[in-house]
């Protein structure tokens, strides 16, 4: 008989099932190896600042440069600089810290159309899912800046304000640049999320928006004023919930 003639007898339902149900188990081992690597690679990183902005910005424009003015500024003042270690704004934030005095941090995510790392990385951490990498972002950061971006910019930036407003983990500065990017954005939340009670008046005390380099260096450093970077036990204690 040839090839051609031959049929396949279809797998019995209880068959796929179980098959499925050993690969989502096996699913499981791969999702704990990302967690465990990547939380030994990193565990020695303090103080660092998460970066994130578009993809899209190329070297030369304003949004790249102010970037790379804010990493080198923060790299210099000893904060090592952790961004998604992409193209872009994830570029311009690793480029300024690997040429300032602490480490450049990319936690790169493996995708169907390949992320291109960006060579200006000290440290270089490949994930294949979102959500663990999402939680080494939050997990190392003693600050979120903010850069003008997408989709997955505010899904960021919202993830990080979500888990600081319920106490998740600890209070951060959460530091938007750019004012004029983000007016409209601070505008809608105040008219309809403060007014319509979706959220407290005070939440909104979670978010800075500045425009300088030397601001936002500024105010890191006045938010750990009278505490230190390290997290106390109880803010370790909530960080093993996320």
């Amino acid at each position: 008989m040839s090839e051609s003639q031959k049929t396949t007898t279809p797998m019995a339902p209880e068959l796929v099932e179980k098959t499925w149900s050993a690969r989502e188990s096996w699913r499981v081992f791969g999702i704990m190896a990302e967690f465990v690597e990547s939380t030994e690679r990193l565990a020695h990183i303090r103080p660092a600042v998460s970066f994130f902005g578009s993809a899209r910005i190329h070297e030369g424009h304003r949004y790249y440069e102010l970037a790379r003015q804010i990493a080198r500024s923060l790299s210099d003042a000893g904060f090592a600089v952790i961004s998604g270690g992409g193209p872009g704004i994830m570029e311009a934030a690793n480029k300024g810290a690997y040429y300032g005095k602490s480490l450049s941090i990319g936690l790169n995510i493996q995708l169907p159309h390949e992320q291109v790392s960006n060579p200006f990385q000290d440290i270089s951490q490949s994930f294949r899912h979102f959500f663990a990498r999402k939680v080494m972002f939050v997990k190392f950061a003693s600050a979120y800046v903010v850069m003008p971006g997408g989709f997955g910019t505010l899904d960021e930036l919202m993830e990080a304000l979500t888990l600081v407003q319920t106490g998740k983990v600890r209070r951060i500065p959460l530091i938007l640049v750019h004012t004029p990017f983000w007016a409209g954005l601070i505008d809608w939340m105040k008219q309809r999320l403060v007014e319509e009670k979706m959220i407290d008046a005070e939440d909104m005390d979670l978010i800075q928006v500045l425009d300088e380099p030397r601001q936002v260096v500024d105010a890191i450093f006045n938010h750990y004023e009278k505490r230190t970077f390290e997290p106390s036990p109880a803010e370790r204690e909530a960080q093993l919930n996320l």
